[in-house]
């Protein structure tokens, strides 16, 4: 089967998406930047193929409840194998000399801690939920369990600063977590049966052959592809958005480190653009400070700004003061919930000026990014769009973060026909 690969490489996640030659979306993947960014591409595109795998199996099958328990299973896997990588790599940083007054006892509360981990991993049916990624979910229950061993003789901050260097080395591993090298294992644990047994056969001898990849994204420059396979985040968001929602004139792409205001024709070709690349204020980027500085996840900002009787009047998305302005809010005894409402609200006014420069919002208008999974930043532009040019329809995937990735596979499969029609 024929494939063709789009890469976005961000600057806080990276993402891959999967097309056959029907434009029909196969597998995603993503991960998160880091400083190894070939590392990371290679990552998204390694669990591209896997949703890939998937996908073919679901249309082997016509058993959609099957294939969720399966691939449920799957991932838990997945994380079990991490999880076992990870505590592997703590205990070796047992051995540094850094830690080496409590070594003994620093290794007994690892055992104790990593012992919870896996025990709570096997009972769950799925894999822990909450974020995408095994460093916020290891992180989350590595800290909770700290908290429960740290002691005098072993503090919390001793226990978590191997967990981070022990993540980073986890991270930083390209570990064998491919569907052919698990899935029969996920069936076994699923009980699969003789038919569907012979149908993971077939799915796992579906040769995936890519003819084409283009690169896209912060970092693009960065990736290990020929020159004319990199193409700009403002084409590849304008065409992935079109491709989402045919109609759309107008896209909003708010990431983590920039914003974009996209105008479309009526085939996804960019008319016009604005973007702000000279700082992150009002970025993803930016909510991430605030996120670190109220010691909170960056998906809970939105539920508790949505709790906001009260909001308070930002005029500054600066990041590098955020934490400053925050602080002095909160002296002032500004509530949390007014404080982040109003944050929001900022961060899109902030936006509407790009999109003013950019030529306005015409029906129908699209809003992509990390952001777009914000409910409060989305609540605070349904209500800013209202008041400045009516009704307008707008369109939000759930897929939205994968955006730029489509428009970048989209290009890929279009280079490929050319390359074939010139043959």
């Amino acid at each position: 089967m024929n494939v063709a690969l789009g890469i976005d490489l961000g600057s806080t996640t990276t993402k891959a998406v999967m097309l056959d030659e029907d434009e029909r979306v196969l597998g995603r993947g993503i991960t998160n930047s880091r400083s190894n960014y070939d590392l990371a591409a290679q990552i998204a595109r390694d669990e591209a193929f896997v949703g890939a795998r998937f996908e073919l199996l679901r249309r082997e099958l016509n058993d959609d409840a099957f294939c969720k328990r399966l691939e449920a299973r799957f991932r838990r896997r997945q994380h079990l194998s991490q999880l076992a990588r990870l505590r592997e790599t703590a205990m070796r940083e047992t051995e540094s000399e850094r830690v080496a007054r409590i070594a003994t006892p620093l290794r007994e509360r690892l055992e104790r801690i990593f012992d919870d981990m896996e025990t709570d991993a096997h009972r769950r049916l799925v894999a822990p939920k909450g974020s995408d990624f095994f460093r916020d979910l290891a992180n989350s229950a590595f800290s909770a369990a700290a908290t429960r061993y740290a002691d005098r003789d072993v503090t919390f901050e001793d226990l978590m600063s191997v967990f981070d260097k022990a993540i980073i080395q986890v991270e930083n591993t390209r570990l064998d977590l491919t569907f052919e090298s698990n899935i029969r294992a996920a069936l076994a644990d699923c009980g699969g049966d003789d038919a569907q047994a012979r149908a993971v056969d077939r799915v796992v001898a579906t040769e995936l052959n890519v003819i084409g990849t283009i690169g896209t994204g912060y970092g693009r420059q960065r990736l290990p592809f020929p020159k004319d396979s990199i193409r700009s985040e403002i084409l590849c968001h304008g065409l992935g958005a079109h491709h989402m929602f045919p109609r759309t004139a107008t896209v909003l792409d708010i990431g983590g480190q920039d914003t974009k205001a996209i105008q479309v024709d009526k085939n996804g070709i960019v008319t016009s653009f604005q973007m702000n690349d000279r700082c992150a204020a009002g970025c993803g980027r930016y909510l991430g400070y605030i996120a670190d500085e109220m010691s909170m996840g960056v998906h809970e900002l939105g539920p508790m700004a949505m709790q906001s009787t009260r909001r308070v009047k930002i005029t500054s998305t600066c990041t590098v003061f955020a934490g400053a302005e925050l602080r002095d809010r909160l002296t002032m005894g500004q509530r949390r919930e007014d404080i982040l409402a109003g944050l929001h609200r900022a961060i899109i006014l902030r936006a509407m000026a790009l999109l003013a420069r950019s030529g306005g919002i015409d029906e129908e208008f699209t809003f992509t990014g990390g952001v777009a999974n914000n409910e409060a930043a989305v609540s605070a532009l349904r209500e800013l769009v209202r008041e400045n040019y009516g009704e307008r329809t707008i369109n939000i995937s759930p897929s939205s973060i994968y955006t730029g990735a489509l428009g970048a596979a989209l290009f890929a499969l279009r280079d490929a026909r050319n390359r074939r029609a010139a043959a």
